[in-house]
């Protein structure tokens, strides 16, 4: 890709899914005003169809799958481009993948087939899309309709590849693959790594395919579960972390899959849409205050912004609409000054268990980010891969599992003095009876044979925290500690377990005395904690499994880069430009007010924020972007201290 490729701020993702019923499409389509449209919203690049979900095409072409209902001669795809281009506006043309439906009822034979000896299909009498078989001449299909998309308008800015997911399939296609390749189709684990061989071969050959056309094209394969970049990278120009949160992803997906995705030198994205729910809700507007904590975070995470929109099917941008997205777009090209060529400033490695889910963050990574973020710590997703001497603390959250590799990797960091902290099943046996690292300071006994258990913290974790024994809602792992290490707090276990056999109340059994068995053990710089204590946030929402984690991280990481008073929604990141470092500071407060829906109707100011922040040299002034107003400030110790005097929303501090 060219050197001087900047991936545009300001994105919008024009969704135009039509079906063959709508019969004017395009009828109103005026390509300068649709252009001026985009310009006056602050826009600087825009994705737009070649070919959508229901497989029709919108421009000119003599392939059947021209949309029907598109008059003869409109070439509405050009018409977009030129316009675009004529504003300065880059341009990106969208691919359907695997969502295909004029190739599906013309080759139903193209359909993959489940395991249950069904078609991936909604059925005669379903509205929903049937999912194409990439292992059947339908590759071979869409490779020729990216061919004539390439030539026609050569040279593209863009080929955003949708619908990109591994896809396991029993059609006779795929099974004679799978067997000619020595997998076995009976087994489900073949099967999925089948698929997943599938994606990567496809993905290299549309890449070469779009590069050795338009060399400065960027490409980007989309629903990719983002946990495989070191492979996957090779075959994207750039990272886009598709995160509708109204529309199934919620408000913790983009800040759990950022911190993984910026750490592999690519340019990346968040993206939200201007709707109240999910995708093509026409006439869904999401209110202003959350657009703009959407686009204030991709901003504050160091990450481009793009809004999805689905398109009129007579071709006229909806006013509102770009009334909401100018007001986000044009607060975002205020602030472009503080955003470009920013790196993040981390000092926790984060472990992630691999996932292949794509939408839901879910579970341990997600109540990791929550607990993390609301103790304003600064992190980043580690890998096996990763430079771990970046950062003074590795935390290896609930059920890491463990190479030969990170293993030494891990024996090194301890070796230079580095501190780490242990949760749940991690360095544990599958039994939970032994211990597979050396340096873990406890001896393990196996799985608690109770589901419910509750801690006692000790005097040395014990700041904040009511003194009570507290419910930890799921199973512990029983551990004493080795030689020389530290109990930090101790499981208290009930009578029983609540069975048929006996029970008492409503819910668990009441605790009923100390055990030997540690919830906490601490030795130099290798703390344990005995419980899936991120997991049991994500689930359960409970304060004392955070506590547990913000008392021991204290002990390992007494010193953290940003300390700062205040609620603890407040969520914050440190950027370093330059000489520059910018802290963003965001405030929205979003609310669970439908059934599966949180949202954000309204911005409330916080005043009067102490906050401190570890610098190695006092700044010359502080200030905050983009109004530029001085804050007063002190330097002692090697950290900066000062009052912010108001969160209203998202505020950046600059420290020059």
């Amino acid at each position: 890709m060219a050197k001087n490729f900047i991936l545009p701020t300001r994105q919008i993702h024009l969704d135009f899914h039509t079906g063959p019923s709508i019969g004017d499409v395009g009828r109103d389509f005026k390509p300068k005003q649709f252009a001026r449209a985009m310009k006056a919203a602050h826009v600087n690049s825009v994705t737009i169809f070649a070919k959508c979900h229901h497989g029709h095409l919108y421009y000119e072409t003599k392939h059947p799958a021209r949309h029907p209902g598109m008059k003869k001669g409109l070439d509405m795809l050009a018409g977009q481009i030129d316009a675009l281009h004529a504003e300065g506006i880059r341009a990106p043309i969208y691919i359907s993948v695997q969502c295909d439906e004029f190739a599906a009822d013309t080759h139903p034979e193209w359909i993959v087939m489940n395991a249950d000896g069904k078609q991936a299909s909604p059925g005669p009498l379903g509205a929903g899309w049937q999912i194409m078989d990439m292992s059947s001449p339908y590759q071979d299909f869409l490779y020729d309709q990216t061919v004539e998309i390439l030539k026609k308008f050569k040279p593209v800015d863009g080929i955003f590849f949708d619908m990109c997911w591994d896809q396991p399939s029993l059609s006779n296609y795929g099974i004679d693959a799978m067997l000619k390749q020595g997998f076995d189709p009976e087994k489900e684990g073949d099967r999925n790594t089948y698929a997943r061989k599938v994606s990567i071969a496809y993905m290299k050959r549309f890449f070469k395919l779009v590069r050795d056309s338009s060399p400065d094209a960027s490409v980007h394969f989309n629903s990719r579960p983002l946990n495989n970049l070191e492979e996957e990278g090779k075959f994207a120009t750039q990272v886009e972390i598709e995160a509708l949160p109204t529309g199934g992803w919620g408000y913790m997906y983009f800040p759990t899959r950022v911190r993984y995705a910026r750490n592999f030198g690519k340019p990346y994205l968040g993206m939200t849409a201007r709707f109240h729910k999910s995708w093509s809700d026409f006439g869904g507007l999401k209110p202003y205050p959350a657009l703009e904590f959407e686009t204030s975070q991709m901003m504050a995470y160091g990450a481009a912004c793009s809004i999805g929109d689905q398109l009129h099917p007579r071709g006229v941008p909806d006013v509102a609409a770009y009334e909401l997205i100018g007001k986000a777009y044009a607060r975002v090209a205020e602030r472009e000054p503080w955003l470009e060529n920013v790196k993040p400033v981390t000092e926790i490695g984060l472990f992630h268990a691999p996932s292949n889910s794509y939408m839901l963050a879910g579970g341990t990574d997600e109540g990791a980010t929550r607990i993390l973020a609301q103790l304003r710590h600064q992190f980043d997703v580690a890998t096996e891969d990763s430079n771990l001497d970046r950062f003074k603390l590795l935390i290896l959250a609930d059920a890491i599992p463990l190479t030969d590799k990170l293993v030494a990797k891990l024996d090194a960091y301890i070796k230079k003095g580095g501190a780490i902290l242990v949760t749940g099943k991690t360095g544990l046996s599958d039994d939970g009876t032994a211990s597979q690292l050396d340096w873990l300071p406890v001896k393990a006994h196996g799985a608690s044979p109770f589901a419910t258990t509750f801690v006692r913290f000790g005097k040395d974790i014990a700041a904040g925290v009511s003194d009570t024994d507290h419910v930890m809602y799921d199973r512990s792992f029983r551990v004493t500690p080795t030689a020389g290490a530290k109990v930090l707090a101790t499981v208290v276990e009930p009578y029983f377990d609540r069975s048929w056999r006996h029970f008492s109340g409503h819910n668990q059994t009441a605790p009923d005395k100390a055990s030997p068995y540690a919830a906490a053990v601490l030795k130099g710089k290798i703390a344990y904690i005995a419980y899936p204590v991120f997991a049991s946030v994500a689930n359960h929402g409970n304060l004392a499994a955070k506590m547990l984690v913000k008392n021991v991280i204290a002990l390992l990481l007494p010193d953290p880069l940003l300390q700062l008073e205040g609620p603890s929604g407040i969520e914050s990141t440190v950027m370093r430009q330059g000489s520059r470092t910018i802290v963003h500071l965001m405030y929205y407060c979003a609310e669970r007010r439908a059934t599966g829906l949180d949202l954000i109707e309204d911005i409330i100011p916080l005043p009067a924020t102490p906050m401190s922040l570890a610098l190695s040299k006092k700044p010359k002034k502080v200030y905050v972007a983009p109004s530029g107003r001085e804050l007063e400030f002190g330097y002692s110790d090697a950290r900066v201290s000062l009052i912010v005097p108001e969160i209203r929303g998202h505020e950046m501090i600059v420290f020059e």
